[in-house]
């Protein structure tokens, strides 16, 4: 069944890839400039007593609701007066969602921005028009809607969260697995993360994962990609590989064999947990922003008077869940899979 052509001339695409993949890869952006960014600059502010860190961080986390909700807009391609109407759809959407605001954010920016877009340009008032239908679209769904997701959202994780704790082996093989081969996939694990507030133990395991694909990829690819791969992938991303997977799955084995390792590890050996922001839990070594998450968790805990202190098992367990353990377990299955075949010289390469 065609799209209507006032659909198509409105930019209106109903597809899972806009949906699922550039609207929610683009609110982990919107997170990662807000949320993110702040828990990090709040973080040197108490290491550093520099109070400015603190105050600038405070009001980048502040606005992680409009942030997310313009950022899905864009990647929706909405014109600039939907876009900006987001802003207040974002802050609804995030505040009535409580603490699984950004998958409530995400359903309703979405219809918001997609309703916004229908009726922009098609009047000689667009200047009032356009931001009274994105903003009441948005705020009478954000009143229905956000706090049944939310809640949603939030019993998800905690479930997630729970089980993970009372199976840690098992979960934290499966939390590991999923979590990072979203990383690796055109979508977002940051934001799944984030969505559904994978955090404590899960969100070690989902940390195990993350860094099993991207230092995985970065070490196993040396040989094709040399220092700018192991960079790019190390610290950037291994959905970089995406390409080379398509053409031939099998690259993707030892990375993946890796985090089902390294997750248990991580849940039943180091008791690794994540109580940081919970997109952390999604972002591997992406900027080190998963150990900068543990950290400030470690931060937080102490705090709260839930941790002593950090000790050196912590900081060992880290290091090897995050850059040994990958490294290592993936080198091991890589050569087994060059030796019978599956694996071969340039099936990695990257343009770089």
């Amino acid at each position: 069944m065609s799209t209507p052509k006032f659909f198509v001339r409105k930019n209106v695409v109903f597809s899972a890839k806009r949906y699922g993949i550039d609207a929610l890869s683009a609110m982990a952006q919107g997170l990662f400039a807000s949320l993110l960014i702040g828990t990090i600059l709040c973080t040197i502010g108490d290491l550093s007593g520099m109070s400015i860190f603190n105050t600038a961080g405070n009001y980048a986390k502040a606005v992680a609701g409009p942030a997310m909700a313009i950022s899905i807009a864009f990647a929706l391609q909405a014109p600039p007066l939907v876009m900006f109407s987001m802003l207040a759809v974002g802050q609804a959407a995030n505040d009535l969602g409580g603490a699984g605001g950004p998958l409530a954010v995400l359903v309703i920016a979405i219809i918001s921005s997609e309703c916004g877009k229908l009726v922009s340009g098609e009047t000689k008032v667009d200047i009032l028009v356009t931001p009274l239908v994105t903003i009441m679209v948005g705020a009478v769904l954000s009143y229905f809607l956000a706090p049944p997701i939310g809640t949603l959202a939030m019993d998800f994780g905690m479930l997630i969260n729970a089980t993970t704790v009372l199976h840690p082996f098992l979960m934290g093989i499966i939390v590991s697995v999923l979590v990072g081969i979203a990383l690796t996939l055109p979508i977002s694990s940051a934001a799944i993360c984030q969505a559904f507030a994978i955090s404590g133990l899960a969100g070690g395991a989902a940390v195990a994962g993350c860094c099993a694909q991207m230092i995985g990829f970065a070490v196993i690819s040396f040989k094709e990609n040399r220092w700018g791969g192991l960079v790019s992938q190390g610290l950037g991303t291994s959905m970089l590989q995406m390409g080379n997977i398509v053409r031939n799955p099998r690259i993707w084995l030892p990375a993946t064999l890796a985090s089902a390792i390294t997750g248990p590890i991580a849940t039943c050996i180091f008791h690794l947990e994540m109580n940081g922001p919970a997109i952390s839990s999604g972002m591997g070594t992406c900027g080190l922003v998963g150990q900068i998450g543990v950290y400030t968790g470690w931060l937080s805990d102490i705090a709260a008077g839930t941790k002593a202190a950090i000790t050196p098992m912590d900081w060992i367990g880290l290091i090897l869940i995050c850059f040994v353990l990958p490294a290592v377990f993936s080198l091991i299955f890589a050569k087994f899979f060059r030796k019978i075949g599956w694996i071969k010289d340039g099936d990695m390469k990257l343009d770089l």
